[in-house]
């Protein structure tokens, strides 16, 4: 049995979240990492990768016929970054041509796309962009209002600078954003996320057996201010 992943020092073990859909806990079971493939190029890596989990990107709204079911063939769990889709419109409609293409989810930093993917039947991820306290405080607010399946955070290094309470406002989440090595990975696993996203297709390889030990100074959070 692998070590907790609030035990200090420890590789991150499999605990999952409990408010995590089902799906996503299967998929992140082995491999706890999403795939950023942005564009067609690294298509090849991924369907190869024990990765299950990606979210695409940069695809023009004519490839995504080809693409989405393609790997819905290879049984992978397809998140459409709708934001960065050119040609796609961000309304109901672009989120049911999506699910008519067989992708399992959007993502998206607008509520309103989150808010409308859900009745859909679609997986929603909310991308945030963390860079201040005031922007955190927004972050959580929406967060509470849109209700999505997972919260992606940018960047990654800012949920260690982040309280606890925080983390759990934005619950389940996934890291995304300067996640480089296996280390990164372990540590946003350690600190509370799901899974860690990345378009690094080494790390789409890496299984949760394979993460290092994360030192305790690592999972020293700050306080929370009083307003937080």
């Amino acid at each position: 049995m692998n070590p907790s992943p609030s035990r200090p020092g420890a590789t991150p073990g499999s605990r999952p979240d409990p408010r995590l859909d089902p799906r996503l806990g299967s998929a992140f079971a082995d491999v706890p990492v999403v795939a950023s493939v942005v564009g067609t190029p690294p298509l090849r890596d991924f369907l190869t990768a024990p990765a299950r989990v990606c979210i695409v990107a940069s695809l023009a709204v004519g490839q995504l016929p080809q693409v989405v079911p393609a790997l819905g063939r290879a049984g992978k769990t397809v998140f459409v970054n709708v934001d960065s889709s050119p040609g796609l419109a961000q309304d109901r409609g672009a989120l049911e041509f999506i699910k008519a293409l067989g992708a399992h989810g959007v993502v998206s930093t607008r509520l309103s796309l989150i808010e409308k993917g859900r009745p859909l039947g679609l997986l929603t991820m909310m991308k945030v962009f963390v860079t201040d306290r005031s922007n955190l405080r927004r972050s959580t607010d929406a967060i509470s209002r849109g209700a999505p399946d997972l919260v992606e955070i940018m960047p990654a290094p800012i949920v260690a600078r982040m309280s606890a309470a925080a983390q759990r406002a934005m619950s389940p989440s996934v890291a995304a954003g300067f996640v480089e090595t296996p280390a990164d990975v372990a540590l946003a696993l350690a600190l509370g996320s799901v899974a860690a996203a990345t378009s690094d297709p080494r790390l789409w390889h890496l299984r949760r057996d394979q993460l290092p030990p994360v030192p305790a100074a690592a999972l020293k959070r700050p306080a929370a201010p009083p307003q937080e």
